[in-house]
């Protein structure tokens, strides 16, 4: 479970400060398949990357699955968003000229698994996507779609309990939008929480939850409706 509480981030802009985060709280549950949405400048990126342990909050809490994040020094935080957090991001941020099961295993060579366990689970991971058959292509020999799906193979490589994806169908067509949505109501299926960040409200259609931000402040939540 994710639990916000009263979360504010601000930043100097001149003499002035802009509040990204704006007294922000909410409960997410396991399993559940959130998005949240918003204009540019809304504060819905800035919220995840404090969801995703990239950053901290000026002040406020957040716990997941109990931990106080806030409290976990650096290598206990890294080991935390190792171990339960999946990252699927708009530019894909995978490593074009290296094959596509070497991008695959990257977060397993941070916590110490075996060469022969890495194998296994990327394949696995590969086969959830439907890219098992691409796993020795080199990754700029795929197609967007293809290369969002190794991104998303990557970020369950670990299983994860959430994952978190940044615009994850803003670089791509309608009809490869539609067929990741359907790969992300997959894994929600499987039990995996998904929360997505998108000012495409066809996409956010998809989810089952809607949180909508605006200049920091959440304005709606359709839980709460």
């Amino acid at each position: 479970m994710i639990k916000v509480e009263n979360l504010i981030k601000t930043y100097k802009l001149g003499k002035n400060l802009f509040y990204a985060l704006d007294d922000v709280s909410f409960t997410i549950n396991d399993g559940e398949f959130v998005a949240i949405c918003g204009t540019s400048g809304a504060g819905k990126s800035t919220l995840l990357h404090i969801l995703g342990c990239l950053d901290k909050a000026d002040s406020g809490k957040y716990y997941i699955d109990g931990v106080d994040v806030f409290s976990l020094n650096d290598s206990k935080t890294s080991k935390l968003r190792n171990q339960k957090i999946g990252f699927v991001l708009q530019d894909f941020s995978l490593i074009n000229q290296k094959k596509v099961d070497f991008n695959v295993m990257l977060p397993m060579y941070f916590n110490k698994t075996s060469g022969s366990q890495m194998k296994i689970k990327a394949d696995k991971a590969l086969k959830a996507v439907g890219l098992d058959e691409q796993q020795n292509k080199n990754v700029n020999q795929l197609s967007g779609g293809q290369r969002q799906r190794v991104a998303i193979a990557r970020a369950i490589v670990n299983s994860p309990s959430v994952i978190f994806a940044d615009e994850p169908t803003g670089s791509l067509d309608s009809k490869t939008s539609q067929s990741i949505m359907e790969l992300f109501k997959e894994l929600n299926d499987k039990g995996i929480t998904v929360i997505i960040v998108t000012h495409d409200k066809e996409i956010a259609a998809h989810c089952n939850r809607l949180i909508e931000m605006k200049d920091g402040k959440i304005v709606f939540d359709s839980k709460n409706s």
